[in-house]
């Protein structure tokens, strides 16, 4: 039986560092949703102009074209023992086409990790996040600083706060969050599959918390 975990959590709660992390324990992929619809744009698919169709008009991409791209990803060969998804499902409708989706792999979603962390620290974790501008890296001023100020320790260019990093954008970010995730995350407790993780600890501590929660692999 192939294994499937859903990562829940807001903004700055380390869902996607832990989604990672978890990926590699356990030997599965890590099916991000922004990294999937990434590489169906640059590599201007059927479904990334599809999507872009939307994107570019400033409209949300429809649910359907979503679901095709999630539904392509987890068919190739390296999720054939389950992943780790992150960034999908974001709602109850996209949940059910993901329950029927597995189902005709073979599969379930077998836990939904819930990482929470109060909105106050949300807020001083994302405020203080900086973006190498050539590749992306990540730094915080407190939690990883570079080594020089404003500069990125990987390739020497610039480091800029992003828009969405800024405060108000981060309480705004995060409400909206709370808001449309409330529903999912009552759809996966009902279905009896939700584990709540206390965020707030260190990185490796969240780590030992969701390995304990989570099936082995293939069983």
């Amino acid at each position: 039986m192939p294994t499937y975990v859903v990562m829940l959590g807001a903004p700055g709660a380390g869902k996607g560092t832990q989604a990672k992390l978890i990926s590699e324990r356990l030997g599965l992929p890590h099916v991000s949703s922004g990294d999937i619809f990434r590489e169906h744009l640059k590599n201007k698919t059927e479904l990334g102009k599809l999507a872009d169709s939307f994107m570019s008009k400033g409209e949300l991409v429809p649910d359907d074209v979503t679901i095709a791209m999630i539904r392509e990803r987890l068919g190739r060969s390296d999720c054939s023992t389950g992943a780790v998804l992150d960034g999908f499902p974001r709602t109850p409708a996209q949940a059910s086409a993901l329950a029927e989706m597995l189902g005709g792999l073979g599969g379930k979603v077998d836990v939904v990790p819930f990482i929470k962390v109060e909105e106050q620290e949300l807020v001083r974790r994302l405020t203080g996040r900086w973006t190498c501008r050539a590749n992306g890296h990540i730094f915080h001023e407190t939690f990883n600083p570079p080594r020089q100020a404003g500069v990125c320790d990987h390739d020497g260019s610039e480091l800029y706060q992003r828009s969405d990093d800024e405060a108000e954008t981060v309480v705004n970010r995060i409400r909206v969050y709370v808001e449309q995730t409330a529903p999912l995350v009552a759809f996966y407790r009902e279905s009896g599959v939700l584990v709540e993780i206390n965020g707030a600890q260190s990185i490796d501590q969240v780590t030992a918390d969701l390995l304990a929660v989570l099936p082995p692999v293939g069983e």
